[in-house]
């Protein structure tokens, strides 16, 4: 299991196609990149994200938001973790998490104007 996490266009609600491919990696990637501003999170890491985000909601408390609004709540979240990666991707460690966190920050820096959405 695990959150399918894209940058949307405001009035269409389609994912955003970006001019250059990325090749941010999550649990699922696109060999090559991809222009869609998009991201996969295992679901390895919400008892994580629910800690440093939202006890609620976790990383759904990015969800609707402008990638210029989320920006400060990733930000504050990343600040919270310690940078023990592992290289098990699917290794529920701070690190880890902080990486998945600092990807969509660089996805929120190139389109701020898009809204979150995912599931």
């Amino acid at each position: 299991m695990s959150y399918d996490i894209s940058l949307c266009d405001p009035v269409t609600q389609e994912p955003i196609e970006l001019d250059q491919p990325h090749e941010l990696k999550g649990g699922t990637y696109a060999l090559g990149g991809t222009t869609e501003a998009w991201l996969n999170i295992t679901y390895n890491y919400s008892e994580i994200l629910h800690r440093v985000l939202d006890p609620s909601q976790g990383i759904r408390s990015v969800y609707n938001m402008t990638g210029a609004e989320s920006i400060p709540k990733l930000e504050s979240a990343i600040a919270q973790l310690g940078d023990d990666t592992d290289s098990d991707y699917w290794k529920p460690t701070e690190g880890n998490v902080k990486c998945a966190l600092l990807n969509l920050v660089s996805l929120a820096k190139l389109r701020p104007d898009g809204v979150w959405n995912g599931d």
